[in-house]
C-alpha cells in the first residue's frame, strides 16, 4: 500500500480571482489535506461581548419608555402614585432631572433608538403620513445603526416588546416590506403593536415577530401590560435557560399611559377618591414634594396654569360636581394605568433578580415626551371623535358620548383625561405633548447599574445637568463596552448627534456633555444653549417671523416663566440663527403651513382604494388598509353565500370596535346592522334571511356634512336602511375588516354579550368591498384630516 502523501495548501487558481466564486477555504487558519486524518480543524472564535473592562462581563441593559407619561408622574419624581419597583430603582440608582426629549413619539423613539436626531433619521413628525420629503421619510437608512443593531453585533441577544411606531402605518400590514419593522432593525424577537396606540384590552394587531398573530378572541382578565411583560419575561428566561452568560437587551415600550385609557378593575379601585381635590392641588402637593426631594432649588415658581389659546385650563373650583366626578374618574384611570405599569416592572425586575442579575443590569426608565392635553377642556368619552381634525366638522358632531361613570376605564369605552389633568401630570412646567415648552419635552429619567455605577456621592442622587434622547445610545455604549463602529458592512457610518454621559453619572460636578441642541415639532421650535433657551409656540398655519421666539434662563428658571427676550435682544438673534443653521443641517425644512403639505400621501397609496375580495378564513384586514376601502367616501359591501340555511347565524362581516364601526348580522333569522358611530349603537332590521339567499349589500352613500346613508338588500331587493349617520373618519374605525366574524373588540357590545365572536354557522363564498365616490365634503381635507388625527394621538 502506498505511503501517504504530505498534504498540500490550496493553491490559487491561474489569473484575476473571480469575485462571484471566491475560494472556500480562503481565511481558514486550519489545515486542509486529502482526508480527516491529513487536516487539522479550526473553529471560529465564539462571539462573546468584550465587556466594558477591568475582566467585568458584559451587563444587561433594560429600556423601559413609557407613552406620554409627564415628568411628575412617578413616585421618584414627586407623584402620589405609588410605585414602589421604581421607587426602588432610583434608590438603586439616579434619577436626571433635567432630561429632555421630542415633543412627540415616532421622533423621540427614532432618537432614542439610533442617537441622532430625528429629522435626520427621517421622523420629523408620528409615522402617519408622507409628505415626500427626506426629514418625513420614517425609514431608518442602513447607514444608521439602532441600539439593537450595534449590541446584537457585539454578541447581545436583543428583545423589544410593545410599541413600536417606527413604520408608517400604510406599511404595517402582512404584505409590507417589513425593513422597518423591529426584527429588520437589529432585534431578534418581538412581540406588541406596530402603531401608535391601541386598546389594553383589546388590541387592534398584535404582532410576534415577523407576523401579524390571527386571534379571533383574547383570554378573560387579558390586560395588554401585563402581556407584553409575560412576553419580556418569557424572552429573557428563554435566554437563560439556554445561555447562562449571553447578555441581553430589551426594550419594554408600554403603549400605556397613552389613550385610549383603560385601567384593570382592581389597579382602578386602588384609586377611587384619590384625585376629588382635583388638578389644583395636585399641582401644588407634587411641586413641593419636588422640591422636598431635591429636585428643583427651594426658590423655583410654579407657573400659573396654562393659558394661551386651545390649552387654557380652568379653575378646579369652577367645575360643576358633575363635571368634578366625571373628571376625578379619568384621572383615577390615568392613576391606576401608573400603578400598573409600576407593578410589571418590579416582576420583570424581580425575574432579573431571580436570575442573580439584577446589580449587574443597567435599567433605563423614561418616557417619550410629556403628559398630553390632547383630551381638551372637558376630556372623552369617545377616544376618536374627540380627535377627528376636520374643518368641515358639522354643528352637530359629538366629541364625547354620554356613559355610566362605572364603565370609565373599562373595555367598553375609550377615554382621555381633560387636559388639566395633564398640565398636573407635567408639573411644574407650562404645556403639553406636541409643544417645544418644558412639558412637552422635560420627562422622567431614572437609571440603575448597582455593579458599573458608582457615583461619588452614592446611590439615590439627582443629576441636573442637561441631557438629551439622543444621548442615551453613546451612554448605553460606553458603560457596556461596546465601540461603535465608524464603517458597517460596507457601509459608512453616520455620526452621532448625542454625547454619552456617563461621566456625569458618576461625578456630580461633571459638566453637562450636551451644551446645545435644536427641537422642531409641527412649527414648534426651540434651541437651548448653555442654559438659555429660546422657543416659540407656533399656532398652525401662521407665519414664522422671529417675533415669536421667548427666551428663557433656565438655569435659574426652569419653569419657563420670565420671558428675557426684550433683554437680550442679540443673544435671541444669535440663537435664532443657530437654529436655522441646525435646521438645514438636520433636514427640518420644508415647515409646516397652511398649504396642507405634510398631510400628503404617497401615489403608491391610490391602488389602496380598489375593489379588494376577501374570502372566508382570511385573516383580519389590518387597520389602515382597511380604512383606505371606505373613509371619506361611498363603499358597498358585497356578501356572496356558498349556502345560508335555515338556523344559520352569526356575523357576516365587521369593521371596528368599541370606538366605533359597523357588522352586518344573522340572528334569529334575520338580517341586522350594527353601526357604532364613536360609542353610540345605531341598529337597523334588514328582515328575515331566507334559505338559499345569495347575497346581501350594504351600500352606504356619503352625503353632506360628513355623513352616510346606509341600505341593505337582499339578492337585490331592498330590505333595510339606516339613515344619516356621522362617517368614522380619522383613525376610526381602528380595528379592520373581518369576515364572518366579530373578533376582539366588538362593533355591538349587547351582541358580544349575547355570542362572543359570533362566527358565522352557514358557509360565505366572498365578501367583496367597492369604494365609491369621495365624499362631497372639500376633497382637500381629507389626507389633512386623517394626518391633524394621527397627530393628535401620538
Amino acid at each position: 500500500m502506498p505511503e501517504p502523501t504530505e498534504p498540500t495548501e490550496p493553491t490559487e487558481p491561474d489569473g484575476p480571482a473571480d469575485p462571484h466564486r471566491r475560494d472556500p477555504y480562503a481565511g481558514f487558519t486550519g489545515r486542509v489535506g486529502r482526508t480527516f486524518a491529513e487536516s487539522r480543524p479550526a473553529w471560529p472564535a465564539a462571539h462573546r461581548p468584550a465587556g466594558p473592562g477591568g475582566g467585568r462581563r458584559a451587563p444587561n441593559i433594560v429600556v423601559v419608555l413609557v407613552d406620554d407619561m409627564g415628568y411628575s408622574d412617578i413616585g421618584p419624581f414627586g407623584a402620589e402614585i405609588p410605585t414602589p419597583a421604581l421607587d426602588r430603582l432610583a434608590a438603586r440608582g439616579l434619577r436626571l432631572t433635567n432630561y429632555h426629549t421630542m415633543p412627540l413619539c415616532s421622533p423621540a423613539r427614532a432618537a432614542l433608538l439610533t442617537g441622532l436626531n430625528p429629522h435626520r433619521v427621517g421622523y420629523a413628525m408620528v409615522a402617519n403620513s408622507d409628505p415626500g420629503f427626506p426629514g418625513y421619510g420614517m425609514d431608518i437608512a442602513d447607514d444608521i445603526p439602532t441600539l439593537a443593531e450595534l449590541l446584537r453585533d457585539a454578541g447581545y441577544a436583543t428583545y423589544a416588546v410593545g410599541k413600536w411606531h417606527l413604520v408608517r402605518d400604510s406599511a404595517s400590514n402582512a404584505a409590507a416590506d417589513r425593513r422597518t419593522w423591529p426584527l429588520q432593525q437589529g432585534f431578534d424577537r418581538y412581540y406588541g403593536v406596530l402603531e401608535g396606540l391601541t386598546s389594553l384590552f383589546h388590541p387592534h394587531q398584535l404582532v410576534r415577530d415577523n407576523s401579524p398573530l390571527d386571534i379571533d378572541a383574547l383570554p378573560d382578565g387579558y390586560y395588554y401590560t401585563d402581556d407584553i411583560t409575560d412576553e419580556a419575561i418569557a424572552m429573557v428566561t428563554s435566554l437563560r435557560a439556554h445561555d447562562a452568560d449571553k447578555p441581553f437587551f430589551l426594550y419594554l415600550a408600554h403603549n400605556a399611559v397613552h389613550g385610549p385609557l383603560q385601567a384593570k378593575p382592581e389597579d382602578l379601585a386602588r384609586h377611587r377618591g384619590r384625585y376629588d381635590e382635583g388638578w389644583d392641588v395636585l399641582r401644588e402637593r407634587r411641586f413641593a414634594r419636588q422640591k422636598e426631594t431635591g429636585l428643583f432649588p427651594p426658590d423655583t415658581e410654579l407657573p400659573a396654569r396654562n393659558s394661551e389659546a386651545g390649552q387654557e385650563v380652568g379653575p378646579w373650583d369652577e367645575l360643576t360636581p358633575d363635571q368634578q366626578r366625571r373628571y376625578a374618574r379619568y384621572m383615577e384611570v390615568y392613576a391606576a394605568m401608573v400603578d400598573n405599569v409600576d407593578q410589571n416592572l418590579g416582576r420583570l425586575l424581580d425575574t432579573v433578580e431571580a436570575l442573580g442579575e439584577l446589580d449587574d443590569t443597567i435599567v433605563v426608565f423614561t418616557s417619550d415626551n410629556g403628559g398630553t392635553g390632547e383630551g381638551g377642556a372637558e376630556g372623552t368619552r369617545s377616544y376618536f371623535s374627540r380627535f377627528t381634525h376636520h374643518p368641515g366638522l358639522p354643528g352637530d358632531w359629538q366629541p364625547d358620548v354620554d356613559r355610566d361613570i362605572d364603565l370609565i376605564g373599562g373595555p367598553q369605552s375609550l377615554v382621555h383625561y381633560p387636559r388639566g389633568w395633564g398640565m398636573g401630570s407635567n408639573t411644574p412646567f407650562r404645556l403639553y405633548k406636541g409643544q417645544t415648552y418644558a412639558g412637552g419635552v422635560r420627562v422622567p429619567f431614572v437609571v440603575s447599574w448597582p455593579a458599573g455605577l458608582r457615583p461619588s456621592d452614592g446611590p439615590g442622587a439627582v443629576r441636573p445637568q442637561y441631557q438629551y434622547v439622543t444621548d442615551v445610545l453613546p451612554t448605553l455604549l460606553d458603560l457596556a463596552g461596546v465601540e461603535r463602529p465608524r464603517h458597517r458592512r460596507g457601509l459608512a457610518v453616520q455620526d452621532l448627534d448625542g454625547i454619552g454621559f456617563a461621566a456625569v453619572l458618576a461625578d456630580p460636578a461633571a459638566a453637562s456633555t450636551h451644551p446645545e441642541q435644536y427641537c422642531e415639532m409641527a412649527g414648534n421650535r426651540s434651541y437651548y444653549r448653555d442654559g438659555w433657551k429660546l422657543v416659540t409656540h407656533h399656532r398652525p398655519g401662521t407665519p414664522y417671523d422671529d417675533g415669536e421666539w421667548a427666551l428663557y434662563d433656565i438655569t435659574t428658571d426652569p419653569t419657563e416663566i420670565h420671558d428675557r427676550a426684550a433683554d437680550h435682544p442679540d443673544l435671541v438673534k444669535e440663537l435664532a440663527a443657530a437654529w436655522e443653521a441646525a435646521a438645514w443641517r438636520n433636514a427640518v425644512f420644508p415647515l409646516a403651513d397652511g398649504s396642507g403639505g405634510t398631510f400628503r400621501r404617497g401615489p403608491e397609496e391610490q391602488r389602496l382604494r380598489r375593489p379588494l375580495r376577501l374570502l372566508p378564513g382570511t385573516p383580519e384586514l389590518e387597520r389602515y388598509r382597511s380604512s383606505q376601502l371606505v373613509s371619506f367616501r361611498s363603499f358597498e359591501v358585497l356578501v356572496e353565500f356558498a349556502a345560508h340555511t335555515a338556523g344559520d347565524a352569526g356575523v357576516l362581516v365587521s369593521h371596528g370596535d368599541q370606538g366605533g364601526g359597523y357588522s352586518l348580522y344573522v340572528e334569529g333569522g334575520r338580517l341586522r346592522f350594527a353601526y357604532n358611530e364613536y360609542g353610540v349603537l345605531r341598529e337597523a332590521d334588514a328582515g328575515p334571511l331566507d334559505p338559499g339567499t345569495r347575497t346581501a349589500t350594504l351600500t352606504a352613500t356619503a352625503v353632506p356634512g360628513l355623513r352616510w346613508a346606509f341600505t341593505i338588500a337582499v339578492d337585490g331587493r331592498p330590505a333595510g336602511r339606516l339613515d344619516s349617520v356621522h362617517q368614522l373618519i380619522g383613525m376610526a374605525p381602528f380595528q379592520g375588516i373581518s369576515v364572518g366574524i366579530d373578533r376582539r373588540s366588538p362593533v355591538s357590545w349587547p351582541l358580544y354579550e349575547r355570542h362572543g365572536t359570533f362566527p358565522y354557522t352557514g358557509r360565505l363564498t366572498a365578501v367583496t368591498y367597492t369604494p365609491g365616490p369621495p365624499a362631497p365634503d372639500d376633497p382637500t381635507a381629507v389626507a389633512q384630516a386623517l394626518k391633524e388625527a394621527a397627530a393628535s394621538f401620538e
